[in-house]
This record gives C-alpha cells, sequence and structure tokens, in this order.
C-alpha cells in the first residue's frame, strides 16, 4: 500500500463531491467547513461501518476489500484510468476488471490519425475485437480487400484466414484463442459470448479451444508468426500491441511484415540504463 499518495487521491477524490449532490446536507453552524463529503458521510452513503474512510485514507486499513474500492470508486465518479491509479495505491495491482461496463467499447477520434500515421498494418479494436480504425496499409492483408467487422471472428472462424495466417492450426489458433477465454474471464460480453458458441460449434476450431493446454497465452505482443501476405506473399509478422489508458480492453496492434523466409533480425531490448551515472558539477 502506497499510503501517501493514497492519502492525497481519496481526499482530493473526497473532496469533489459535495454533500447536496448526493442527497446529504452540509453542516451549519460552527464545525467542519472541508470542501466535499465528510469521511461520515462517505461511511453512511458506502453502508460501512464507522471509520471506515478513515482507516483507509490514513492506511490503517490493509488489503481493503475489491467491493469496498469498487463502491467507493463509483460514488467518486472515478474514470478508468483513476480507478486503475486507486488499486495500485491501495493495493500495489491493477484491477481485475473495468469500473465501467462501457470501457473498451470507444476511443478518442485521435486514433484514427494516430493509425493512419503507421506505415505497417495497423488497427484498433474494442473489447471485443470489433475494428474501430485501420490504416490503409490493412486492407491489403485480405484476399477481399475487405477490412472484417470482427478481427478476432475472422481470425478463429474464416476460411480465408485459415490462408492467410500460415500453419494457422499450429502458430495461430493455439495463440489466439486463448485470448478469447481470457477476455470472457473479464467481462461477460454478449458477442464474444456468442463467438464462444460459434467456435465450439466449429468442426475445426471446436476441438483446438478445448485441447488441453489451452489458456495460457493471453496476449499477442512480440509473437512472430508465418503470414501469407495477398500482396506481398510469404513472409514473418511481428505484433506489437498497446491498450489505450482511457478504454482498457480496446487495443492498438501494429502488424510488421517481412518478405521470404523466417530470419533473424537483430532487435536490441529498448530500455533506459539505469546504471549509468551523471556528474553533477557545480557553476562557478
Amino acid at each position: 500500500m502506497h499510503k501517501k499518495s493514497l492519502r492525497q487521491f481519496l481526499r482530493d477524490r473526497r473532496a469533489r463531491i459535495t454533500p447536496e449532490s448526493v442527497g446529504l446536507t452540509r453542516p451549519t453552524g460552527q464545525g467542519r467547513r472541508a470542501a466535499g463529503l465528510s469521511q461520515q458521510q462517505v461511511d453512511q452513503l458506502l453502508g460501512r461501518g464507522i471509520h471506515t474512510c478513515n482507516r483507509l485514507e490514513t492506511g490503517r486499513y490493509p488489503n481493503p476489500p475489491a467491493d469496498l474500492l469498487r463502491d467507493l470508486a463509483t460514488l467518486y465518479h472515478l474514470d478508468e484510468h483513476e480507478w486503475v491509479m486507486l488499486h495500485r495505491y491501495a493495493l500495489e495491482q491493477d484491477p481485475p476488471a473495468p469500473l465501467h461496463p462501457e470501457s473498451g467499447y470507444q476511443v478518442t477520434g485521435a486514433w484514427q490519425e494516430a493509425v493512419d500515421g503507421v506505415g505497417h498494418m495497423a488497427y484498433v479494436s474494442d473489447a471485443a475485437w470489433h475494428i474501430l480504425a485501420h490504416n490503409q496499409a490493412l486492407p491489403g492483408m485480405f484476399p477481399s480487400r475487405r477490412v472484417p467487422e470482427n478481427i478476432l471472428r475472422w481470425m478463429c472462424l474464416s476460411g480465408e484466414a485459415r490462408t492467410v495466417l500460415a500453419d494457422w492450426a499450429n502458430a495461430w489458433a493455439p495463440r489466439v484463442l486463448p485470448q478469447l477465454r481470457a477476455a470472457l474471464a473479464a467481462r461477460r460480453d454478449p458477442c464474444l459470448q456468442q463467438l464462444e458458441q460459434d467456435i465450439l460449434s466449429d468442426p475445426v476450431a471446436g476441438p483446438l479451444y478445448e485441447a488441453p493446454g489451452i489458456g495460457v497465452v493471453n496476449h499477442p505482443d512480440g509473437d512472430e508468426r508465418p503470414m501469407n501476405h495477398p500482396v506481398h506473399g510469404p513472409g514473418w509478422v511481428t505484433m506489437c500491441s498497446a491498450s489505450p489508458d482511457s478504454s482498457p480492453g480496446a487495443r492498438l496492434m501494429i502488424l510488421v511484415f517481412r518478405q521470404g523466409p523466417r530470419r533473424a533480425v537483430p532487435r536490441p531490448v529498448l530500455r533506459c540504463d539505469h546504471t549509468r551515472t551523471t556528474t553533477h558539477t557545480n557553476p562557478t
């Protein structure tokens, strides 16, 4: 628990909520004049025992339960970024699921401009793998030159995909299918639930989805897989993935394609060398 950061964060968010906005009144006469809700009012609104808010703000509530944090986040109208901050300060970990059900299904329009500026194939998908934005290079990946509405459904069930995604049963399906399992564990999305049922009904994808060991690989970042690109021919694609902070579950994918047989490409790890020392000199 990061006590100082948690205390400052919670006090600031509590100060933003006026008693009148939640059906309470501000005390009159002598007494408290601080902005926002009092700690006692927070306890009352959450239906928690006396001093719960105080214990949390002062760092005397180790490992607070997840439902308390969620109730507090809802009362304070936290956004997804603040929800992550609350979990990191209180529990030193990210939350297991988004705070708001609609999170992950929309991104700011600036992401279209962002992917337009990428030279490699690139797209942004929502939490259910519907493509929200893509650049001009992406349609060339599909024989029809039409970008599918849902990229995960295409990868899992399309006959076209089983040709484009070379060695689909070994190099792609065992890495793609677990992503669906992981997504369903985080949110009960009707689209993903239907996709799971369709996969289970598919004579090829179904057995792979239920195969022992499925569910280990949860993200594609850094993976290198074979691809029969409809325009550029056989080659290998390296995947880079990232998630917009404001929309957990949404994903930016950049597909770096190289023609020809697989070959080693020197890619040094990108990191800041913290072992370097900086010499400070006093001005004369």
